[in-house]
């Protein structure tokens, strides 16, 4: 199958399905096998693989409570493709492929397109010179009334025409001001029953203001820097189910208070490479066609 230009697709929407899908990679081949965020630095071949599929194992088991979820399969010299939520966006079948900035991970485009065309999706390209790190910087409401995009480090602000015509949504640009948390996923996750939280020192004044806008006070939950270091907004929501890095007892009463079930999963080993729970899972909105594809 060719991959399709990013023209607007017809494309039927699937049933929805009764839990959520995600796609993960299994840590097999993990390592921080180079440094291209600040949570790399120091962490050269610091990680131990045992210890990492331990915590990868426990989020899976954790997440497949309440979500069903389909695996692709490391490919060597792809160290980086256990973070799956930088593999593209997908929604209604469509993925936008993301178009990494850094050379060390352009390798997984073509692992993850041959996924998604072998499990029936449509696969929509980003241009090279505009780069875009899927899921990782972007991120729809759970309402689906808009998608919030990041740019900065990563993705370039150019880039949202593309999704824009994707899907024929509106798009909310955030300006990520600090380079710790290089992609949107790090330091903002819109949640269920219209919370938002995120961690504000990321964002420059205008991108406050919109998030501002669109949160009302008693919805905004805001992390202390020394949450937001553990990935703390790296969540996994599903309904009032959160799963996450472990945080602190503060920030637990406060979701707690919104009514929401934590679920905390240690992942230190991914830390090291500057990822957490978001990080680990892409979310499908279409049932794959297949639970496993080797290339």
């Amino acid at each position: 199958m060719s991959t399709q230009s990013i023209e607007v697709p017809r494309v039927t929407p699937p049933l929805a399905a009764a839990r959520p899908t995600y796609l993960m990679c299994p840590p097999r081949l993990y390592d921080v096998a180079y440094v291209i965020n600040p949570w790399m630095a120091g962490n050269l071949h610091a990680s131990s693989r045992e210890r990492a599929a331990a915590q990868w194992h426990r989020l899976h088991q954790a997440l497949i409570e309440v979500a069903d979820v389909e695996v692709i399969d490391p490919q060597p010299g792809s160290p980086d493709m256990v973070f799956t939520a930088n593999a593209g966006l997908e929604r209604n079948g469509i993925v936008v492929l993301s178009s990494f900035f850094h050379p060390e991970r352009q390798a997984e485009e073509q692992h993850f397109r041959r996924w998604f065309h072998h499990a029936g999706y449509t696969v929509l390209d980003v241009p090279r010179e505009t780069p875009f790190e899927g899921e990782g910087d972007a991120l729809f409401s759970p309402d689906g009334s808009c998608l919030w995009a990041g740019y900065g480090p990563r993705t370039t602000r150019e880039s949202h025409h593309l999704l824009a015509r994707a899907w024929n949504i509106d798009v909310v640009p955030l300006h990520l001001i600090d380079p710790r948390f290089y992609h949107l996923d790090t330091c903002f996750a819109p949640l269920a029953d219209g919370y938002v939280m995120y961690y504000p020192a990321a964002f420059d004044a205008a991108s406050i203001a919109r998030i501002e806008a669109f949160y009302p006070t008693e919805k905004r939950i805001i992390v202390a820097e020394a949450d937001a270091v553990h990935f703390a907004c790296n969540a996994i929501n599903i309904g009032h189910t959160i799963i996450l890095n472990d945080i602190s007892r503060e920030l637990t009463a406060r979701l707690e208070a919104a009514r929401f079930h934590v679920v905390p999963v240690t992942l230190s080993e991914f830390l090291k490479a500057g990822g957490a729970a978001k990080c680990l899972v892409m979310r499908l909105s279409q049932p794959a066609e297949t639970t496993s594809y080797s290339n």
